[in-house]
């Protein structure tokens, strides 16, 4: 069965680059600078890269990246722009549930829940995070945002995606989130890169910062910090809080 992330991200690349949660890519990836010293021999695996926008940026700025993603339209438009900028990456496809890498990375990255989170069940979740790990050598660090789960504990989902809507971006509706589960259900609307509209019903894991600890912590991760995740400008300056929509979670082994 066809899950609602593999329907969203066929035929949604162009279009996927234009959305407001997209354009924070320039500070972003000088967060991960910093978090590597800027030492340009770090070898970095971009997890759910999509269409290569951090994958591109760090390469840009010396780094060596292979990006990793599912959909074929999305792998698509991220060669189409490397080409453009004269720049070979190494994009591959592959499932985040099943990578095939083990210890050859410096760091890994996973943002814009690019691939964690988005599954159909909490073991799927681990298993990206179990891939991740194994990815990485010894002392390896491990960058992800996932959604945080304090916040619809005191704030409307809904309320939020309606105050961050802006023209022609995805549009969010009939959101009920479950307290058991920590899942928000929504019906979601996008423009497909041929301006059809498309219409799926989604749903996504929320965390909280002590279920993370102890996933990360379990998979031999010994140095774990999570902070609150502003847009393009990720700091361990910014104590996470309810009103953070998303957590950005920094691991190392």
């Amino acid at each position: 069965m066809r899950q609602w992330y593999e329907s969203l991200f066929e035929d949604y690349a162009l279009t996927y680059d234009q959305e407001n949660f997209t354009q924070g890519t320039f500070g972003e990836c000088g967060f991960i600078e910093s978090e590597c010293g800027f030492n340009k021999q770090t070898k970095i695996l971009d997890i759910g890269c999509g269409t290569g926008r951090h994958s591109i940026e760090l390469t840009k700025r010396g780094y060596n990246v292979t990006g990793i993603d599912l959909s074929d339209s999305q792998l698509k438009r991220a060669n189409e722009k490397a080409l453009n900028e004269k720049l070979t990456i190494d994009f591959q496809k592959h499932d985040a549930r099943n990578l095939p890498f083990n210890e050859e990375f410096d760091m890994a990255i996973m943002l814009c829940e690019g691939a964690f989170s988005l599954m159909e069940t909490d073991e799927m979740n681990f298993r990206i995070l179990k891939g991740a790990a194994n990815a990485l050598k010894a002392n390896g660090k491990l960058i992800f945002t996932t959604l945080n789960g304090l916040f619809p504990l005191f704030h409307s989902v809904k309320d939020f995606f309606d105050s961050n809507k802006k023209e022609g971006s995805a549009e969010y509706g009939n959101n009920s989130f479950d307290l058991m589960t920590f899942r928000d259900f929504n019906i979601t609307t996008v423009k497909d890169d041929a301006g059809n509209d498309k219409v799926l019903n989604c749903n996504e894991r929320y965390y909280v910062p002590s279920e993370i600890t102890w996933l990360l912590s379990s998979l031999g991760f010994k140095q774990i910090d999570i902070f609150g995740a502003k847009l393009g400008a990720f700091s361990r300056n910014d104590k996470l809080t309810t009103e953070d929509y998303e957590m950005l979670v920094i691991a190392q082994k």
